[in-house]
């Protein structure tokens, strides 16, 4: 069990800690409302990687099953795409060179927490890289071993828990570490850390194996 939720923590800050558009357009619009608008927009972001998360789980449990003659197959294909997406966040951290993160056109005075929420969730769900992170790490994890319906919830529910104190911590940080964050230095070291996390998640799967 513990092993599902040091998994489940590792897996939702790689995929939470790079500072994209939507964290970049968080923090912004924290730092010009409030931290209320902020932390509501911070839990629309892990609403959607909540569900995300949850649909992996259930789908992956499924078809584990009927991929198991192919684990060793799959885990290389889980690392691959996991690599791929650790290769993508570093080339557009250091192709932006922090022009895209610095003013995103932020939302006014007058969004309230309600309308932050929403945006963010739909902005989050509208983003297909959190479903296919999601799908290769459970897909990976069920050819090593298949989980058990409580180490699912509680790997799940380590992933919210990850992806929530993160998503907090840029919104309560908006006013003070915008800046910093969202300028090229901040985002290439987030994307050096998200990437770091991610490979060694698809390397994990391929030892373990």
């Amino acid at each position: 069990m513990q092993e599902a939720i040091l998994a489940g923590l590792w897996a939702g800050y790689g995929l939470s800690v790079p500072v994209g558009a939507v964290a970049v357009l968080m923090i912004n619009m924290t730092a010009r409302t409030s931290f209320r608008v902020g932390a509501s927009a911070a839990v629309g972001a892990t609403t959607a990687d909540a569900l995300y998360a949850v649909l992996a789980v259930v789908g992956g449990a499924a078809a584990a099953s009927a991929l198991q003659p192919f684990a060793q197959p799959l885990r290389w294909t889980a690392f691959l795409v996991l690599s791929a997406m650790a290769i993508r966040i570093l080339v557009t951290a250091f192709r932006t060179s922090g022009s895209a993160g610095a003013h995103p056109g932020g939302p006014r005075r007058e969004m309230t927490p309600f309308r932050s929420y929403v945006l963010f969730l739909g902005l989050t769900v509208l983003n297909p890289w959190p479903a296919l992170y999601f799908v290769a790490l459970i897909l990976g994890r069920q050819a090593q071993q298949a989980m058990t319906a409580a180490e699912s919830a509680v790997y799940a529910g380590a992933i919210v828990v990850a992806s929530a104190s993160w998503q907090l911590l840029l919104a309560g940080g908006g006013a003070v570490f915008g800046k910093l964050l969202t300028g090229h230095r901040g985002r290439t070291v987030t994307a050096v850390v998200s990437s770091v996390l991610i490979m060694a998640l698809g390397l994990g799967m391929v030892m373990d194996g």
